[in-house]
């Protein structure tokens, strides 16, 4: 007897153990894409679901991050991803156009105008129906949001304060037709170039620019290849996390709440750090020597707005769906 009241407590740590060795085996962990570098809004973002998924989940689910294109381009991660061989990527929204056009209703020149516009369009029926959309037409789910704040414009050759100024630069976009064509219309013919190939054209002056949020300008270092940044509102920067709805759908429901619940309180930080870090990040690149110029965007936007909008009324889900965005701004609608 007294063997066994030694042995039994002995047996029970041992199982315990055994118990919690099985559940560690038995973690999931997912890999993270990312295309910008640690340290900017992409980065925290996923930082942070990363943490309420393991929260959530008691640590059977968790994730790796792999910045700066590690696991290939933002848009190869959308096909990978949609082929199940990718669990998350987060990316430029306007790299997930090419698979799902509507979700460039998001990036129409001017249709975002401030922080507070961009979150409500993450929360609202436009994301409902953008999520839906991409699931049917790239087989991947949106489940959270980076907000990365306005491409702001930069340039390594002189200050540019209107649209005369920005005549004859060579300005580097992402593979985006909506991006492309907005340029366009200020009368610049840009340079459509991937994004890990941007530091390096930037440094031998194969472009003179390019468009960027603050905190990612900062994270990347590009104050080392540009010397001008001008304030342009155009285009704000969401970067949303895609899964592999393969993926989504082969876990437990349980498992699935889980994801969309740490993708939300994911979202609300990035928000947060926007608000605390966007100021940081200029200060820290005036204190690089960049130079800053404010811009009269009037005639920026007339041009934008006249040309690209009609244009891509079809592709991004036709003028109702545009209407419906722009009601949830409490904007005027379109005919």
């Amino acid at each position: 007897m007294k063997l066994f009241r030694v042995a039994a407590p002995a047996l029970l740590l041992g199982a315990t153990m055994m118990s919690a060795a099985t559940q560690s085996v038995a973690a999931e962990t997912f890999k993270i894409a990312l295309g910008a570098a640690q340290g900017g809004g992409q980065y925290v973002m996923a930082e942070r679901f990363v943490e309420e998924l393991e929260k959530a989940t008691n640590g059977e689910l968790t994730a790796d991050l792999f910045p700066n294109s590690q696991l290939g381009s933002e848009e190869d991660t959308v096909m990978n991803a949609a082929m199940g061989m990718l669990d998350f990527s987060v990316l430029a929204i306007n790299n997930v156009t090419p698979f799902s056009p509507t979700v460039g209703v998001l990036t129409l020149p001017y249709m975002i105008q401030n922080l507070e516009e961009a979150y409500s369009l993450t929360q609202g029926k436009t994301a409902e129906r953008l999520v839906e959309n991409t699931v049917r037409d790239a087989g991947v789910r949106i489940v959270a949001w980076t907000f990365s704040g306005f491409r702001v414009l930069t340039n390594s050759a002189r200050p540019v304060k209107t649209l005369d100024d920005l005549q004859g630069l060579i300005i580097r976009v992402p593979k985006n037709e909506i991006m492309i064509d907005t340029y366009k219309a200020w009368g610049v013919n840009p340079t459509p170039m991937a994004w890990s190939e941007v530091f390096t054209a930037l440094q031998q002056k194969v472009v003179d620019g390019q468009d960027l949020g603050l905190i990612d300008l900062e994270s990347v270092k590009f104050y080392e290849v540009q010397k001008y940044i001008s304030n342009i509102h155009y285009n704000f920067l969401l970067e949303p996390m895609i899964m592999s709805e393969q993926l989504f759908q082969s876990q437990s429901p349980e498992f699935q709440q889980a994801i969309l619940d740490a993708g939300k309180k994911a979202t609300e930080y990035s928000v947060e750090f926007l608000r605390e870090r966007e100021k940081t990040a200029l200060d820290e690149l005036l204190a690089k020597g960049m130079e800053f110029t404010e811009v009269d965007e009037a005639e920026w936007i007339e041009k934008a707005t006249a040309a690209v909008w009609p244009k891509f009324h079809d592709s991004v889900g036709g003028i109702d769906a545009i209407n419906e965005t722009l009601a949830e701004l409490g904007r005027q609608p379109i005919e």
